[in-house]
């Protein structure tokens, strides 16, 4: 074998062992849209929060099991998605890992009224 075949079949190993976290939005009809933000500026809540704010959409992930990404890589996705939607925050309503399947969790963007 080759030196480069080997090259060749140690990078595709080490792809299909890589984490991931894979995003789908969905903005919801009939809302207003915003101008994207800055991740940086999107909290990540557990809940949702008491203060006034309008729902913009969901954020869906599909996260790999094994290897499982780091809670700061899923978190950076939230924040990352819901920039883009404008979103203030994002608070988790679902959070399922099945055997066999990969991590399924759905957030909704929000953004706080004024």
């Amino acid at each position: 074998m080759s030196f480069r075949s080997l090259l060749g079949a140690a990078a595709c190993l080490a792809a299909a062992s890589c984490a991931y976290v894979e995003a789908t939005t969905v903005q919801y009809v009939g809302v207003p849209r915003h101008a994207p933000g800055k991740p940086a500026d999107v909290q990540v809540l557990p809940s949702e929060p008491a203060q006034r704010h309008d729902r913009l959409g969901e954020i869906l992930l599909d996260i790999s099991v094994d290897p499982a990404p780091s809670a700061a890589d899923i978190e950076a996705r939230l924040r990352e998605e819901g920039a883009k939607m404008g979103a203030n925050a994002v608070y988790v309503i679902r959070d399922v890992a099945r055997p066999g399947e990969d991590r399924k969790l759905i957030g909704i963007a929000i953004r706080y009224r004024q």
